[in-house]
């Protein structure tokens, strides 16, 4: 990867004193609280307001050792079956749009075990730090904890699902994935642990190690400290337009323009919008997700995942948070009853003691996702614009560190090693 110091008007590197950060999401906010950790003013800007978005209502889960490239062979199967099938956890539309188009394209092509493997080699220099990451926000002052998930079960009808998600375990380890420990549970085992799993469970995995937060919750508290440490934080107001000049860049919006020594993009599934003419192509598409939370007799003790239903269950202020879908449509496009509609019977017969007819909070996020499942960390063409995004499932998990390198990188002048799989001119 190039250079992503910040450039003075002779060529030299110079560290910023006052950097924009251009989106107040898990990754955005990260970014300028690890800004502020190395002695550098931030004002961070959101068209809507801190912690909403993609970032809002997710499942929470903490999980690095479970973090893959999208693209794979197995997906590319069950993707092209997706497209025929609206009940299908993703959704791909049959639409006349060059953009998904072209997406499309550039996930056919990343779909190969070699791809993956090289994708997997670039994710694990970021897997390895990610908790660590969190662990770093709490000793500063973001109060919203990190909860251990014990026990974190994912539930299968049939030993068959279950021994191919232990068979993926130890091809995640064999790429260099930090360890996961995996036990395999009877699903009597599995109702032990987790009382509200029915009868329809018949074997299970128990992953040790695992995390979850309150996305809401912890988002806040993430947005408050970065305030008390003396960021600026405009809501409300969208960067309409920046402008490279010599010695910075001009951030623009309805209500006036600033000027700053840099700025960071991390606006999620509309980053292109602001940063395609400073290079950056790599397709990106809104990979949208779906929530509710519903009130349970007895809430878990963990997550529950049920990975052939690709849905994530968290137990979250007293209720269960149900999470899923994948579905590839126009980041504004209105939520869907449908695919809600598609998580509950999914679902049903797998709960016991949940009343998933009273849904609230109903939700629709769009997860940012490039078309080689990597996301996008480091400069642009413009060595004063950076960029930040693309972790489409895995923003949660991996926005703190995330947000540690991009900061590393700017305040040092040099790029954080292990970087180059996610040059965003790539």
């Amino acid at each position: 990867m190039k250079d992503v110091s910040v450039v003075g008007d002779a060529g030299q590197s110079i560290r910023p004193d006052h950097v924009a950060v251009i989106g107040a999401g898990v990754v955005g906010l990260s970014t300028a609280w690890f800004l502020q950790d190395n002695g550098v003013q931030v004002t961070v800007y959101d068209k809507a307001g801190a912690g909403g978005g993609a970032s809002w209502g997710n499942a929470g889960w903490l999980t690095p050792s479970l973090v893959a490239p999208l693209p794979e062979p197995a997906m590319l199967r069950y993707g092209i079956r997706a497209v025929l099938d609206r009940r299908s956890p993703v959704f791909v539309p049959l639409r006349a749009d060059w953009g998904l188009a072209r997406f499309m394209a550039g996930f056919l092509r990343a779909s190969t075990s070699a791809q993956w493997r090289a994708g997997m080699a670039g994710l694990v220099s970021l897997n390895r730090w990610a908790l660590d990451a969190f662990d770093v926000l709490a000793d500063g002052g973001v109060q919203a904890p990190t909860h251990e998930a014990e026990p974190f079960l994912a539930a299968y009808r049939t030993t068959a699902g279950r021994d191919a998600l232990l068979r993926e375990v130890k091809h995640l380890a064999s790429a260099g994935q930090p360890d996961v420990q995996a036990t395999a549970l009877t699903g009597d085992q599995a109702r032990a642990m987790q009382p509200m799993l029915s009868r329809e469970i018949g074997a299970a995995v128990q992953l040790h190690g695992q995390r979850y937060i309150h996305p809401p919750e912890f988002l806040r508290s993430l947005a408050q400290s970065v305030v008390h440490r003396g960021g600026h934080l405009v809501e409300g107001v969208p960067v309409t337009d920046l402008v490279a000049q010599p010695g910075g860049v001009v951030v623009q919006t309805p209500s006036g323009e600033q000027r700053f020594d840099a700025c960071v993009v991390a606006t999620g599934a509309e980053l292109p919008r602001l940063v395609r003419r400073f290079g950056v192509r790599q397709p990106l598409q809104a990979g949208r997700g779906y929530s509710f939370s519903v009130p349970v007799e007895q809430v878990p003790a963990g997550p529950l995942y049920f990975p052939e239903q690709r849905v994530a269950c968290t137990p979250l202020g007293g209720r269960l948070r149900v999470a899923g879908m994948m579905e590839f449509r126009q980041p504004d496009a209105a939520l869907d009853p449908r695919r809600i509609r598609a998580i509950v019977d999914a679902v049903q017969p797998l709960l016991t003691g949940a009343d998933l007819d009273d849904r609230r909070s109903e939700w629709v996020g769009s997860r940012p996702c490039t078309a080689d499942g990597l996301p996008l960390i480091g400069a642009t063409s413009c060595p004063r614009i950076h960029v930040a995004g693309g972790h489409g499932m895995w923003g949660i998990t991996l926005g703190p560190v995330t947000g540690l390198v991009m900061a590393e990188s700017l305040v040092k002048g040099q790029p954080a090693a292990g970087l180059e799989a996610f040059d965003p001119l790539r």
